[in-house]
C-alpha cells in the first residue's frame, strides 16, 4: 500500500513539474529570476517609441549637399509633406488620449495650404563636423484647414462642431551645401 501511494505521489510531482515547466514561466529558464517573465507593455507606450524614431529618422536630420552652381537658382528642397504639417499640428495641439464615450476630437475634412515665406543661403563658413558648407534655410507656413468634432458624453452627451476650424504652423526646412571643391578637400570659393 505504501508502495502505490509512493508511486501515485511520484506521478502527481512528475505531472506539476511537467505542467509548470512549458510556457514562459518554468524549471528549465535561463537563470533571470523575474526578468525572464515577459512583463505586458501597452500600445502606447510602442507607438510613442515608433513615432520618435520616424521623427528622428525623417526629420530631425540635417541633409549635406553638394555645392550650389555659379549663377543658378538656389531652391530649396521640397516643401514639407503632409505627414510633416500634421505631426507638428499634433504636437502644437495634442488630439490623442481622449477618453472613449466621455470626451473625444476628431479632425475631418483636413485640407493643407503651403507657402513658402523665405528661402535665402547664408555665407560660406567652416562647420567642425562638415567642413567649408553653406547653410540653406527654407521657411514654410502651412496652413490647416478641417473640421473639428469634440463628442461630450458625460454629464450631459452632446456634440460640439466646429466647421471651419483653422491652425497655423510654421516649418523651417534647412540642409548644408558644400563649399569649394569637395573632392579634393581643397576649398577654392573663399
Amino acid at each position: 500500500m505504501a508502495h502505490k501511494s509512493l508511486f501515485i505521489a511520484l506521478n502527481v510531482l512528475l505531472a506539476c513539474t511537467a505542467l509548470s515547466s512549458t510556457g514562459c514561466v518554468g524549471f528549465n529558464q535561463s537563470g533571470l529570476g523575474l526578468l525572464s517573465i515577459p512583463i505586458p507593455v501597452s500600445p502606447y507606450f510602442q507607438d510613442r517609441k515608433e513615432d520618435e524614431f520616424w521623427i528622428k529618422e525623417r526629420y530631425d536630420t540635417v541633409p549635406i549637399l553638394g555645392p550650389l552652381s555659379e549663377g543658378g537658382p538656389a531652391v530649396a528642397l521640397d516643401p514639407p509633406a503632409d505627414d510633416e504639417v500634421l505631426r507638428a499640428m499634433q504636437r502644437a495641439r495634442p488630439i490623442e488620449g481622449g477618453l472613449p464615450y466621455l470626451h473625444e476630437t476628431q479632425w475631418n475634412n483636413m485640407r493643407i495650404v503651403k507657402e513658402k515665406i523665405a528661402d535665402y543661403v547664408d555665407p560660406p563658413r567652416f562647420i567642425p563636423t562638415i567642413g567649408p558648407a553653406q547653410l540653406h534655410h527654407a521657411h514654410y507656413k502651412c496652413t490647416i484647414y478641417f473640421t473639428e468634432i469634440t463628442n461630450v458624453g458625460w454629464p450631459v452627451p452632446h456634440q460640439l462642431k466646429n466647421e471651419d476650424a483653422v491652425e497655423v504652423i510654421y516649418i523651417d526646412h534647412n540642409h548644408f551645401h558644400m563649399v569649394g571643391n569637395v573632392d579634393a578637400g581643397v576649398n577654392t570659393n573663399y
